[in-house]
């Protein structure tokens, strides 16, 4: 009962498989903290050589105190609000991996109304990057 939604389009090059898994990390994170009724989207865009893929929901806010942290590794907001004891923390730093093995970044924000994580990367990987683009 979440709605999902895709707005946008975007072109770029990188290791498809990796950036599979971080969209897996980002859109199942975003999944798991939205209510029912909620919607979640994925938006995609380009801007002066970059691509932006944006993971939004209207979960509830994440406390600025927390937002620097979100991609350390076994970093949890709320270690009570694990369920089945599966998750360990990791994904986000994985998504932060990702973005910085293609030379991107991953940013966060959070209010009232939405959280929002984005993998920006650029849109053709230099020669020095384009290691990342075959298989380990």
């Amino acid at each position: 009962s979440i709605e999902l939604c895709l707005d946008g389009a975007a072109r770029g090059s990188g290791d498809r498989a990796m950036i599979r898994r971080a969209l897996s990390n980002l859109l199942s994170n975003a999944l798991r903290h939205t209510p029912e009724g909620g919607r979640v989207t994925l938006e995609l865009g380009e801007d002066e050589g970059w691509v932006r893929l944006t993971v939004a929901n209207n979960g509830a806010r994440i406390a600025a105190a927390h937002l620097s942290h979100l991609f350390d590794r076994f970093y949890r907001v709320d270690a009570a609000r694990q369920r089945d004891g599966s998750r360990t923390g990791l994904g986000l730093a994985i998504v932060k991996s990702i973005a910085l093995a293609h030379g991107g970044q991953v940013e966060v924000s959070s209010d009232d109304a939405q959280t929002r994580f984005t993998l920006v990367l650029p849109q053709t990987l230099s020669g020095a990057d384009a290691v990342v683009r075959g298989s380990t």
